[in-house]
């Protein structure tokens, strides 16, 4: 029953708003996070940092982070575009090498540094650019990402009213080529469109006044409002901080990092302000299980609504079935203009997009703060100003994303802001991790903070399992490249040249920064295997490259799991 579905995943969502509200102030109060009062020195004669108030903070932040809109859209469609339960099998399996590993490497990580994205690498300077890779496409995702919830938040307003807008051919916006699926038997026919696909493309976007990505148009006032509430919400809740059977898999290994997070900086940011002695091991397994678990009870709930609608409209599965907002903006709000009291569960369905959204944007938008922030101590006095930087910033540039031809701004940036760079990022950390730092030395961590070594199974999969994976991913990314599209629009060579120019400006940053290090590093040797010791070994054990004493030049370092 397809109300039945879609009511108990509003109450789930509904409920953990409810303990977001209440005990999260990360999400919706100026702070969760306790601060030592009056500010306290360690021993080493910096700041006490910063701790979440509750155990509860953290978790919620965590999950409210990684359960997000691609649990709603990109998961369940991509299980009906892969073969269904098949899809499963690739999904699990990475889930297990890759996801689970990577996700714990990230919190420990964090946990135990206690330092942003960039922050952390004082384990091996060399590998601090990959530091900034994640911190920019955390940067470049919030572009469109927040343009996702204004549409939601759009989409809300509209829904208090007695008839829903997108029911009917006959309002302003519509073209001749609409036809209401349940009068018109020819639907199949490609030039048709529902009224609910018109609503989101002419009524809401205004793409038939863009002829593409070279003629924009102004800001639309509408979506330009429901962005700037946005904005204001996110700068209110962080100012103060926290306190082919062959691309089956391919789309399988890159939904693990889209899902779970991983590669955005934000697990580590979040872990940073941990106790030192938090079980991370346990916080790694629970959430990251309950991501999984809610993307297989949205994909219930989504297939439910597809059959309803295919079964209501006598069409193929595949002529109901997008990936993407049209399937959040188009045949959601169609499948609930059905229901009885269709106003009703509009406005609790946009409101549940709009919990998904929100949480998951300040997760990457504290991972972009806290990062440059630990990074650049001057800033720690001035967060409310660095803050407001920020989201006004990306405020700004969200605007050619809610022009007529914002859609095609907003199609380029997903399909390259954090694809091939994110899966290039995890590798680079886990190289840099398991190989330069040292399984080893990882593990000795982890043990020092929760009084238990990580099994033989967690080793293998950062040294092993997970690089190989990874690197698989990134080689065949590149391989099987495909230019953007939206519907029948292609994009122009030059608006391609743009988006590999946004991608590789992130993963840039891994190779310049170790030049830089290797270069400028602040010793007086001149010889260059004397600064890539300095280079590949932790601050704090500088001392001991003077001593002649370098881990990573001996052979048990490499073999060693």
């Amino acid at each position: 029953d397809p109300v039945a579905l879609m009511s108990s995943l509003v109450l789930t969502k509904a409920v953990e708003l409810t303990l977001v509200k209440e005990q999260n102030g990360v999400q919706f109060t100026s702070s969760a996070i306790v601060a030592p009062a009056p500010t306290q020195i360690n021993s080493s004669g910096e700041e006490e940092r910063e701790t979440w108030g509750k155990k509860i903070d953290f978790l919620l932040s965590v999950i409210g982070f990684a359960v997000d809109l691609a649990n709603v859209w990109r998961f369940p469609y991509l299980c009906y575009k892969n073969g269904g339960g098949a899809f499963l099998v690739p999904y699990l399996f990475f889930m297990v090498i890759a996801g689970m590993p990577l996700f714990y490497m990230e919190l420990a990580l964090g946990q135990y540094n206690r330092e942003g994205a960039a922050g952390v690498w004082k384990i091996c300077p060399i590998f601090k650019g990959v530091g900034f890779t994640v911190i920019l496409i955390s940067l470049y995702v919030g572009f469109y990402y927040n343009v996702i919830i204004s549409w939601a938040l759009f989409y809300l307003f509209s829904s208090f009213t007695s008839e829903l807008p997108w029911v009917h051919c006959n309002n302003t916006w519509n073209s001749p080529n609409c036809s209401d699926w349940a009068d018109n038997s020819s639907i199949g026919d490609i030039y048709k469109a529902t009224p609910a696909q018109e609503y989101f493309e002419r009524g809401v976007l205004h793409i038939q006044d863009s002829n593409g990505i070279d003629d924009l148009g102004r800001p639309r006032w509408q979506l330009t409002s429901c962005l700037a509430v946005v904005i204001v919400l996110l700068y209110f809740s962080l100012w103060k901080g926290v306190k082919t059977s062959g691309k089956v898999w391919i789309e399988a290994a890159t939904q693990i990092c889209f899902s779970l997070g991983v590669g955005f900086g934000v697990l580590i940011a979040f872990s940073s302000y941990n106790k030192f002695s938090n079980n991370c091991y346990r916080d790694a397994i629970i959430t990251s299980s309950i991501n999984s678990l809610t993307s297989f009870f949205s994909g219930f709930v989504v297939f439910s609504f597809l059959g309803y609608m295919s079964h209501k409209h006598n069409v193929a599965l595949d002529k109901v079935a997008r990936d993407g907002a049209g399937l959040v903006f188009v045949i959601y709000p169609e499948a609930i203009a059905t229901l009885p009291g269709s106003s009703v569960w509009a406005v609790i369905f946009f409101i549940m997009l709009l919990t998904l959204g929100i949480d998951s944007a300040m997760g990457g938008m504290e991972s972009v703060i806290t990062g440059l922030i630990d990074e650049f101590k001057c800033l720690h006095k001035h967060r409310e100003l660095f803050t407001l930087f920020i989201v006004v910033s990306t405020f700004l540039i969200s605007l050619f994303c809610v022009t007529n031809g914002g859609m095609y701004v907003f199609t380029l940036l997903d399909h390259f802001a954090a694809g091939t760079s994110i899966l290039f990022g995890v590798l680079i950390e886990a190289i840099g991790i398991a190989w330069f730092y040292g399984v080893d030395r990882f593990s000795d961590d982890i043990e020092e903070m929760i009084g238990q070594r990580p099994g033989l199974y967690w080793r293998l999969c950062w040294k092993f399992v997970s690089p190989c994976f990874l690197l698989f991913m990134v080689v065949v990314s590149f391989a099987t490249f495909n230019p953007p599209n939206y519907g029948t629009y292609s994009f122009p060579p030059w608006a391609n040249m743009v988006g590999w120019c946004l991608a590789i400006s992130s993963m840039s940053m891994v190779p310049l920064y170790a030049i830089y290090k290797l270069y400028y590093l602040n010793v007086s040797t001149f010889l260059l295997k004397q600064r890539l010791a300095y280079a590949i070994t932790p601050e704090t054990e500088h001392h001991l490259v003077d001593n002649g004493e370098v881990r990573q030049f001996t052979l048990q370092h490499w073999l060693v799991v």
